[in-house]
């Protein structure tokens, strides 16, 4: 019966595939076997895939998703026959790769490969922090195991070494990562380019190791019997072939990204003694094996639901309530005296600290930069009991956490760096923004004004290159205050955010906004009645705006000073608005210690960066790269 469940499986996947004449049958082939034990072991819900206490499963190969959908669709979740029908196909339930939102069941958006396994072990630090605080002698509101399937390319991707090797420092033992070792890559053989002993390296990182047939029934069963028991994260090494029971293709690597072909398929189903006319089938007795997970999901969160209603205290239920349901307006926000100087990386680790307070859900930590980035959150204590997480240097791993942590239904998580290592972590802020996750990047040291540090650690490109990432807000406050407000907009949106903060001290400038508001985007900062020049700026550079505003009116010469904090949101806004900021009868000039080649949109001559910075005092910098009053007076002269 088990060879029948995983072979309907295999078929299903093949049959995806084949009629959407795209995608990748050899991987759900492959891990059939691996998939229909794993069904006996998962505690989840097909009616309600949000239930907190669920086991979380993760498909790093996100490739591999014709297996996801075969196996959620036998398993009760609303997904049809239908939509494995139209796989890949646009407006589909079953997209080429598992998207969060669009598909029931699926617990994160992966792909690129490696970013599932460290969203694997942010699922299992969530829930072993939500047990620290929640659980109680008297009742286990989280115990949930997180599985993970992956394979040999996301073990060769970096984020892996750095996921893996912190869940080993944290003995994540509600951790269960399935490799399925089948040796093949696009390009054929995994020994072109990969010959290490995994099984080695993950006992080094303090990881519990197994190795198993994949396809021996036996041997599956007794690893994920036994990894109820791990006092580490383990590692199940199943040794698999690629595209199994595919007869020709069976261990090619051309089975990898392409359909099998109609006469691969037919011999393949013969041989197995499926009906090859039939696609897209299910017998009765398998559909009613995999259908057991409803009448089991649903008796588990009974159960479960039960022992909330009736064994929490009133602590543990209040907690609980808090977290599920966070209240903004319990915010007590700093507040900043005009003519005062604060770096907004200053006042940005007071706001953390004013949040944190109202919301317990509210944590994150740094890539080993806490003291620079001003992130720690005062008195709170350290993870796993606490919540100041210490990632180590490991921006990438650290994002794709930090997505977890907002996925998991209890957090809002922050993560930090210096700006110029965000690079490091584009990829998962990117998947931030595709799934519109609440999670919210601190990038400090934001220009030249690092300084002597030089133009290794001097961003340039990076405002441009993350403004360009749709459904991804970049705040680069002015000063404290706005700093503030731009706190306040990030919070009541469903996306990621960035906030992009000073090393060295700023202005804080009069509360007193002349038009719009930051929620805006861009706001009028000082209008001057006949105004012919516009200056735009964000960051330290709108302080320079308004004193070279000043400047030209001693030429006569009348210019608007308008505070740009946050650009996407300016882009969103009606043209109506814009024009009332930005008057189409003046000539716009943009400032921004930068390269700020998005600032033609709006500008017709810009002051930024054309190269790379250098090492020297910020003061020094500011004035060689031509970020002066004088000099912004001389262009806009010159408009």
């Amino acid at each position: 019966m088990l060879q029948k469940q995983a072979n309907t499986i295999r078929f299903l996947a093949a049959d995806m595939v084949q009629k959407a004449n795209s995608g990748h049958p050899g991987a759900p082939m492959g891990l059939a076997d691996i998939m229909t034990v794993l069904a006996n072991h998962l505690v989840h819900n097909p009616k309600d895939p949000t239930w907190l206490n669920r086991d979380r499963l993760v498909f790093s190969g996100g490739h591999a998703s014709a297996l996801i959908y075969s196996f959620y669709h036998l398993c009760g979740y609303d997904i049809t026959r239908e939509d494995l029908q139209n796989f890949r196909q646009l407006g589909s339930k079953t997209p080429g790769h598992p998207e969060y939102h669009d598909v029931p069941g699926v617990e994160v958006t992966t792909g690129p490969l490696g970013q599932g396994v460290a969203n694997a072990v942010g699922f299992a630090m969530a829930a072993k922090y939500a047990g620290n605080i929640l659980n109680s002698d008297q009742v286990n509101v989280v115990d949930h195991k997180v599985y993970c399937l992956c394979g040999d390319g996301d073990l060769q991707e970096g984020i892996s070494y750095e996921a893996c090797s912190l869940a080993g420092s944290l003995g994540l033992n509600n951790l269960v990562l399935i490799y399925d070792s089948n040796n093949i890559t696009i390009e054929g053989d995994t020994s072109i380019a990969w010959n290490e002993d995994v099984k080695a390296r993950f006992e080094a990182q303090g990881w519990a190791v197994s190795r198993i047939d994949g396809h021996n029934f036996d041997e599956i069963e007794f690893v994920l019997s036994e990894a109820k028991e791990k006092c580490k994260p383990y590692l199940i090494i199943a040794d698999t072939v690629i595209a199994k029971g595919a007869c020709e293709l069976e261990g090619s690597h051309h089975s990898h990204g392409a359909p099998l072909g109609e006469t691969e398929i037919t011999n393949a189903k013969t041989k197995c003694g499926f009906d090859p006319q039939k696609q897209f089938w299910v017998d009765e007795d398998v559909l009613a094996r995999f259908r057991v997970a409803v009448e089991k999901g649903d008796l588990a969160q009974a159960q479960w639901n039960e022992k909330i209603a009736t064994m929490l205290s009133e602590e543990q239920r209040l907690l609980l309530e808090s977290l599920q349901h966070p209240d903004v307006s319990k915010i007590q926000w700093p507040t900043y005296e005009a003519g005062s100087g604060v770096a907004t990386r200053d006042s940005n680790g007071q706001i953390l600290n004013a949040i944190a307070k109202a919301l317990p859900g509210f944590m994150g930590g740094s890539a080993d930069l806490g003291p620079s980035n001003k992130t720690e959150l005062k008195g709170m204590g350290e993870f796993p009991h606490g919540r100041n997480m210490h990632f180590g240097i490991r921006e990438h791993a650290m994002a794709a956490i930090c997505n977890a942590f907002s996925l998991y239904g209890l957090f809002i998580p922050y993560s930090a760096t210096f700006f110029i290592f965000s690079d490091y972590l584009k990829p998962a802020a990117r998947l931030a923004a595709l799934m519109g996750l609440k999670h919210y990047f601190i990038w400090t040291h934001d220009s030249i004004g690092v300084g002597e540090d030089g133009p290794t650690h001097q961003p340039i490109e990076q405002l441009s290159q993350f403004r360009a990432l749709p459904n991804f807000f970049v705040f680069r406050p002015a000063d404290a205050v706005e700093n503030v407000k731009c706190w306040q907009v990030a919070l009541a949106r469903k996306a990621p955010a960035a906030f992009v903060c000073s090393r060295q001290k700023l202005d804080v400038l009069k509360d007193d906004r002349a038009f719009g508001e930051v929620e805006n985007g861009a706001y009028l900062l000082k209008e001057r009645e006949g105004a012919t020049v516009t200056l735009m700026a964000s960051g330290s550079e709108v302080m320079l705006a308004l004193k070279a505003g000043c400047e030209l009116e001693k030429e006569g010469v009348r210019a608007n000073v308008v505070s740009v904090p946050c650009f996407d949101l300016f882009n969103l806004q009606e043209d109506a608005y814009k024009a009332r900021v930005v008057n189409p009868n003046t000539k716009v000039l943009a400032i921004e210690a930068a390269a700020g080649v998005e600032w033609y949109r709006y500008a017709d001559a810009v002051i930024g960066m054309e190269g790379f910075g250098a090492s020297g005092d910020a003061v020094k910098l500011f004035e060689h790269f031509g970020f002066t009053v004088e000099n912004i007076k001389r262009v806009a002269l010159g408009l």
